[in-house]
Order: structure tokens, then C-alpha cells, then sequence
């Protein structure tokens, strides 16, 4: 299938297959014409991808798991790297999250005081 097919049927874009492609994720052979061809395993891999990038991880972290991008990645158990990497992953996401609600409570804060209580709290 060429890129825009497979981009159909994983509901990702072209632009991202080619992403996914330069960082090694998936490959195509060229058609005579110079256009992408990817075969039908592609699809899954690249479902698993998006999968893995949805929960949060990077390019870079799901180059781990290219062993079982062709599986059923979700179900699978992950390998001690794997978790190594998703637990990684997690712990940064929650600092960003820490000083991201530090951040938002200054702004509220320094709004209140400056606003003279016309400003409701964010839940």
C-alpha cells in the first residue's frame, strides 16, 4: 500500500509516516515510480506506535519496544526495559505535571491578589 493509504487506514498522516520512518520505527521499499510502498504488517505497527505515543511515550522510548510492534502490544506483557522505560516515562510526566500546578497556583494567586478576588479558583 503507498503512504497515503496506509496514513487511511492507521488514521495517522503521511508527515508522521515519514517520521516514523526516518527514526527507524518502519520501513517501505520504493516503487519504480519513487512512491512509498508499505506492506499490510506496516498498519498494525504503526496502530502500536500511535498506541505507545498516546500513552505518553516518545519516539525514542518506543524504539524499545520495536521487538513487538508487529503484536498485539497492549496485551502484551512488557519486557523489563520496557517497563524500565514506560516507569521513566511516568515519572518525568508527573514532575512536568508538579511544576506545571505550581506554575498555575502563582498565576492564581498573584491574580487574586492583584484582581481583588474576582478571580474563581480553578479545580
Amino acid at each position: 500500500m503507498r503512504i497515503g493509504e496506509l496514513a487511511g487506514a492507521t488514521g495517522t498522516t503521511a508527515r508522521a509516516l515519514r517520521h516514523y520512518e526516518q527514526a527507524g520505527l518502519i520501513s517501505s521499499q520504493r516503487a519504480a515510480n519513487g512512491y512509498r510502498v508499505y506492506d499490510e504488517r506496516a498498519v498494525v505497527r504503526v496502530r502500536n506506535i500511535r498506541y505507545l505515543l498516546a500513552a505518553g511515550l516518545t519516539l525514542d522510548d518506543v524504539r524499545v519496544f520495536l521487538p513487538c510492534l508487529d503484536g498485539d502490544v497492549a496485551a502484551a506483557p512488557p519486557s523489563d526495559k520496557g517497563l524500565r522505560v514506560a516507569l521513566d516515562r511516568l515519572a518525568v510526566l508527573e514532575e512536568r505535571i508538579a511544576a506545571q500546578t505550581e506554575a498555575r497556583d502563582r498565576l492564581q494567586a498573584a491574580l487574586r491578589r492583584t484582581a481583588g478576588g474576582r478571580i474563581r479558583p480553578v479545580a
